[in-house]
């Protein structure tokens, strides 16, 4: 079977509406490798958008599904529910950062988390606005797509994006916004726009994902939370893909010295199978009523297991330590290859959530056809990586965290070999 045989069926039976940056079918996947049905061998950068941060098979992740499987699939928690749905909330509520009691709600999916965390956040305050930022990525339902402060290519034709949300700058000090400009845009909405009586919430990424990998700085979310607490706002925490040990520590918000009120999480929680979750303030996640929150698969047994195991593995081999030793040797290795690339314009991130962000050679302008040539020339030579940002111009780096040196170092040959290549071309 050939990757283009496959390719010709999917185009006549997906929508196209389902993207793709690779026509490489996966075959199987162990570690941070995956073989092709051609045999090919990649080294994987993506990990599944940071959903396997424990790896691919992960062996005591496999196990758990394994005896989680002999035992019951699925009942649905809300009919008949089973005791490790409730102690992995225990644990969630012991490990989320903030110093209060917490509960937490299963879902399936990260756009279902933000949904859900907004549906709390209403209900909690009373109130309807919600403020999202410029560049931000909650999800592709109505509710995503309205917080995601991108148009192409995630609400272009969809027609009218849900009420009372809005948006505001998010600092990146390369594109001349500052925290001073971001706050500003928030006291300049209240002035013109927006009675701040009226917001549930202000949402955010630690670190933004789709948006170009650009950590908010400390600076803004002291300021954030400063507000919501004048206001009587709650501050949400998005960290579906900043979560689970990928930015060197388990949460990001780990980083900062105030802490969210709510906080959803997906992608890396359950090492591949479909779990989301969302824990906040007790008082606030008890604010709907029973039957308000849920979802027949929410908590699925199978992700349930997986996600136990996950957090086991996260400690026993101290990953989160691993991510920022794997992070600081991938910016030593791209800062020296910058030295000689000046389109490479940034280099960033905490823990092992790096990118590198691309313009023309006077810095003036984004390059998103540099960056793509540099992912198409990696991708033939065995090395899979992901673009992202608004302007399409950022590689982000996304490997297991449990990648072997020697394959890590493998992993930054190929990658150095591939920017050569397409700055001679």
């Amino acid at each position: 079977m050939l990757n283009a045989e496959i390719s010709t069926r999917r185009d006549a039976a997906i929508s196209r509406g389902v993207g793709m940056q690779t026509q490489v079918y996966v075959d199987r996947a162990l570690g941070a490798e995956v073989w092709d049905v051609e045999g090919k061998r990649y080294i994987d950068f993506a990990a599944g958008i940071a959903v396997v941060n424990t790896g691919h098979c992960h062996p005591k992740v496999m196990e758990a599904v394994r005896r989680q499987t002999e035992s019951f699939t699925h009942t649905c928690h809300q009919v008949l529910p089973y005791e490790n749905y409730i102690r992995l909330a225990e644990r969630l509520n012991e490990k989320v950062p903030g110093d209060f009691d917490k509960k937490t709600v299963f879902v399936t999916t990260g756009a279902e988390a933000v949904e859900n965390a907004i549906k709390v956040a209403r209900a909690a305050t009373g109130r309807n606005a919600i403020i999202a930022f410029g560049g931000g990525f909650h999800g592709r339902t109505f509710m995503g797509m309205s917080l995601t402060g991108k148009v192409a290519p995630y609400k272009k034709g969809f027609g009218a994006m849900m009420p009372d949300v809005f948006h505001v700058p998010f600092p990146v000090d390369l594109h001349g916004v500052s925290t001073a400009d971001a706050l500003a845009g928030i006291e300049k909405l209240f002035k013109a726009d927006l009675d701040p009586d009226r917001v549930a919430a202000i949402i955010l990424e630690p670190v933004q994902g789709e948006g170009g990998f650009y950590p908010a700085p400390a600076d803004l979310m002291r300021g954030l939370r400063k507000l919501c607490d004048a206001h009587g706002i709650l501050l949400i925490a998005d960290e579906v893909q900043t979560g689970f040990a990928r930015t060197g520590h388990l949460f990001a918000m780990e980083g900062y010295d105030v802490a969210a009120d709510i906080t959803t999480m997906a992608k890396g929680l359950a090492g591949g199978l479909p779990l989301a979750a969302l824990t906040g303030r007790a008082e606030v996640m008890d604010a709907a009523a029973p039957g308000g929150l849920g979802g027949t698969y929410g908590g699925n047994p199978l992700g349930i297991a997986a996600a136990h195991a996950v957090l086991d593995v996260i400690e026993e081999e101290d990953l989160c330590n691993r991510a920022n030793e794997l992070g600081s040797r991938l910016k030593q290795r791209l800062n020296a290859i910058r030295s000689r690339v000046p389109e490479m314009v940034d280099v960033r991130g905490p823990g092992f959530m790096i990118a590198a962000e691309f313009n023309t050679a006077d810095g003036k302008a984004p390059n998103p056809e540099m960056t793509n040539a540099i992912r198409a020339e990696a991708l033939s030579r065995g090395l899979v990586l992901l673009t992202c940002g608004v302007y399409g111009n950022v590689i982000r780096f996304l490997a297991p965290l449990t990648i072997p040196d020697a394959i890590f170092a493998e992993a930054l040959d190929i990658l150095e070999a591939s920017i050569d290549a397409v700055k001679g071309a």
